[in-house]
């Protein structure tokens, strides 16, 4: 079973940026597919962007294209999440996910594994 736990979260003014990370304990993430999925206040918990296993695959909600990065380093058993560009509508919660297969699903169902998340607030 593979442990995640997300980090970076915090306090930011709209216009600007945050890098948020998963890092992964118990096992490698190799070979899984990771997710982003946040969920604000009131609402329901809504895909972000995932990442294939081999990390030669990214899908991107239309809400951050542009505008956030998806990447993984191996050697650091992590998944990051570079946001740029924030809006006070990014402000949620952020929970990495992961999952074997090698598609980035949107569906949150899909998913086996999931952090406890990390709190993202853009001012305005």
């Amino acid at each position: 079973q593979v442990q995640l736990t997300e980090s970076g979260g915090g306090l930011v003014q709209a216009g600007g940026s945050l890098r948020i990370s998963c890092t992964a304990s118990g096992r490698t993430l190799n070979p899984y597919t990771v997710g982003w999925f946040r969920q604000a206040t009131g609402k329901e918990r809504e895909f972000v962007v995932g990442i294939s296993r081999i990390g030669d695959r990214t899908n991107y909600a239309d809400s951050v294209k542009g505008r956030f990065t998806i990447s993984r380093d191996y050697a650091k058993n992590t998944v990051y999440l570079q946001m740029d560009s924030l809006k006070p509508e990014d402000t949620a919660v952020y929970y990495c996910a992961a999952r074997i297969g090698s598609w980035a699903s949107m569906r949150a169902t899909e998913y086996d594994y999931w952090g406890q998340g990390t709190q993202v607030t853009v001012s305005s």
